[in-house]
């Protein structure tokens, strides 16, 4: 049985697409955005999480951990994270939260149990199930099981993604999926690699094709600071959307850096490591500049 690894499942989501949803989270991604909001969804693998001032120096972990990577000396609790295999043996002893795992290996039919548990609400909200990440492409398979299941129980879908896939692995998903939540990062490819690794030619392919097939299409700007809140982007945004017949709206998803105590935990360092929150006002304007190129209605959408 096809097993995905899953960091998080989130009920009574209001922001992951229309009505009350559970949103499933997917660990793993292709991207490497400076400023990502969920570092611990990058890599595909479980990882253990460390959280040094939670600490007791109860030594439990030491006792229990095959690779010794648990060290206590006058420094305190060194977690020597490079022998660290993720048993998951001190998170389970650790009564204080101070280690934790992130992500386990789940199948559809474990996850459709808790999905399945609020259906009374989507029905109500016209809301459903969201597979978000990392990114839910990179588990193609998986994704794929998921959504047709959510489908065969008659629950809506939405998939929140960066469209960085082959076509053909999009094209298979797409009949399962009823919405896309689909991001655009930035509009110039040599500025999109330097901020997320990845060229954005496939992405914007894909975009078209999706369109060409007739999905239903959310198109989410997030837009940071110093890094995409520029009138050229939101113009090219802006006229890319006028170019797609089914693009609902534009959706601004503001920067937020709640992903730097995340990446604090797995010791990252994030390129983009502000902690100012874009001012409302602030944010207003980025909606108006972008309407203002776009005959699409412009949302903008609270982390």
């Amino acid at each position: 049985m096809i097993e995905g690894t899953v960091f998080d499942i989130s009920r009574y989501c209001l922001d992951d697409g229309p009505g009350i949803r559970t949103t499933v989270y997917l660990k793993g991604c292709p991207l490497r955005c400076a400023w990502c909001h969920n570092p611990e969804s990058n890599s595909k693998e479980i990882q253990i999480g460390f959280e040094k001032n939670k600490c007791v120096s109860c030594m439990a972990c030491a006792r229990v951990c095959p690779n010794h990577c648990h060290e206590f000396n006058n420094k305190g609790h060194i977690f020597h994270r490079e022998n660290c295999i993720a048993c998951g043996k001190c998170t389970n002893v650790c009564e204080y939260d101070s280690l934790t795992q992130i992500g386990q290996r789940m199948t559809v039919h474990q996850i459709m149990k808790t999905v399945v548990r609020d259906q009374s609400f989507y029905k109500t909200s016209g809301g459903g199930l969201t597979v978000s990440g990392g990114e839910a492409l990179y588990q193609p398979e998986f994704t794929k099981l998921l959504l047709k299941s959510a489908k065969d129980a008659g629950i809506h879908t939405c998939m929140e993604t960066s469209g960085f896939t082959n076509t053909e692995t999009l094209l298979e998903i797409a009949p399962y999926v009823d919405l896309f939540l689909y991001d655009c990062k930035h509009m110039n490819s040599n500025i999109h690699k330097e901020i997320t690794q990845v060229d954005n030619k496939i992405i914007l392919d894909n975009l078209k094709q999706l369109d060409k097939i007739g999905k239903a299409i959310v198109l989410r700007l997030p837009v940071i600071p110093c890094i995409n809140d520029t009138q050229e982007h939101f113009c090219k945004v802006g006229e890319l959307a006028n170019q797609l017949t089914h693009v609902e709206y534009l959706e601004v998803l503001p920067y937020h850096p709640l992903g730097l105590s995340k990446a604090a935990l797995l010791d990252m360092k994030m390129p983009y490591h502000s902690k100012e929150v874009p001012l409302a006002k602030t944010v207003d304007e980025w909606v108006k500049e972008i309407q203002s190129f776009t005959t699409k209605q412009v949302i903008h959408s609270k982390i």
